[in-house]
């Protein structure tokens, strides 16, 4: 399996909300933006958004590898329950990007470095 095989996997792991097969996608010792989280805290830090977003969808815009990296854009367009960003969505539609990168070892996520495009939310307010 590729790298980009495992990484739509992920994706659609994620777009399911199928946190059973999270831990096939993403290492035990799992890094976000620099700090280690953990494979828990890492499914915690995703329970919390689908919590904060239920309409919350992954969408690959662009996938680039180069492994073991994945570069991707990310393109959402959600709902928002209330604060996002510190910004006050509060239930308006909004759309936004990602740009992300990630390290695998071993065949699973071990680094992710994730930056969200919070101008373009604040633009729509």
């Amino acid at each position: 399996m590729t790298v980009t095989d495992l990484y739509r996997g992920y994706i659609a792991c994620l777009n399911n909300q199928d946190w059973q097969k999270l831990h096939r996608f993403v290492h035990d010792e799992v890094h976000y933006n620099g700090d280690r989280v953990g494979l828990s805290g890492y499914q915690e830090m995703l329970e919390r958004d689908f919590r904060e977003i239920p309409d919350l969808y992954f969408d690959i815009q662009l996938l680039i590898a180069e492994p073991p990296f994945i570069a991707s854009r990310l393109q959402f367009n959600c709902t928002p329950k209330g604060t996002f960003f510190g910004l006050p969505i509060n239930g308006r539609k909004v759309s936004f990007s990602e740009n992300v990168f990630y390290e695998f070892l071993d065949d699973r996520i071990r680094n992710v470095w994730s930056v969200i495009d919070k101008a373009a939310i604040e633009a729509q307010l």
